[in-house]
């Protein structure tokens, strides 16, 4: 079997669940070294073991990445444990728990979710490019399908999705000429831990609407999205660069 990653290294933040785990296994699999990085240690460590138990190199490197010390030490590891970065997958991120008109929208709420779903991109992708020009890498940032539509009661979620769309098409034109290739996924509905807390499965009545608004009548996996994230880092999308894809069943055709 063919192992794209074979002697590069894949940092996956968020990687303690849903996308992010089924990311740096994705990397793994396919010969990466893998950090994986988030807040939750024992969830990251059960992601390293996941990894560890199917034949791959994987270490834990505890990171919010809204904090520009950890993330400059989360890079600091990386190269210190493995030598190189080849990718980076930014996907930590919060939904936020304030679903109300844009008056009545809590102030801190506001700042934690553009904090980590914005501001982490930003710091992230600042210390890991010098890297990633040194070996011609690629970024992938995860955005959604609020960043490339609108929508009601998540004025914070949807502001800071935008700007990783925005922040992919700047960093994209500022290192192409570095051989630096930058995309974004962009999921509708995904089956993990953040669509459960936000009551989209289990309830028959949000379920069924929601799969109403998917084509192809399911929602999505991790699994399905991480194979487009280490597609985007592959040699086959050697051309792609500075664009958003989306992962969503068909949702933003209609």
């Amino acid at each position: 079997m063919t192992k794209p990653f074979t002697g590069q290294v894949a940092l996956v933040t968020g990687a303690s669940s849903g996308i992010g785990r089924a990311t740096a296994q994705a990397f793994a699999k396919g010969g990466a070294k893998v950090v994986v990085a988030a807040r939750r240690p024992e969830q990251c460590e059960e992601t390293v073991d996941l990894i560890r138990s199917a034949g791959g190199e994987a270490i834990f490197c505890k990171t919010d990445v809204a904090k520009p010390a950890e993330v400059k030490t989360m890079i600091e590891t990386t190269i210190a444990g493995f030598g190189a970065l080849n990718f980076l997958f930014n996907n930590a991120g919060v939904e936020g728990t304030t679903f109300t008109p844009i008056e009545d929208y809590a102030e801190d709420d506001w700042a934690q979710v553009i904090a980590i779903n914005l501001t982490g991109v930003f710091l992230c992708t600042k210390y890991a490019m010098p890297h990633l020009v040194r070996t011609k890498g690629a970024i992938v940032n995860m955005a959604s399908i609020a960043g490339l539509s609108g929508g009601r009661m998540g004025a914070a979620y949807y502001a800071s999705k935008h700007g990783v769309v925005g922040l992919t098409k700047s960093t994209a034109i500022e290192y192409a000429d570095k051989g630096v290739r930058v995309n974004a996924v962009a999921p509708a509905v995904i089956k993990t831990p953040m669509i459960e807390r936000a009551d989209l499965v289990g309830n028959d009545e949000i379920e069924q609407k929601m799969l109403s608004l998917h084509p192809l009548g399911r929602f999505g996996v991790p699994e399905e999205v991480a194979n487009a994230v280490t597609w985007l880092c592959s040699e086959q999308a050697s051309f792609v660069t500075g664009h958003t894809l989306p992962v969503d069943g068909g949702f933003l055709v209609p």
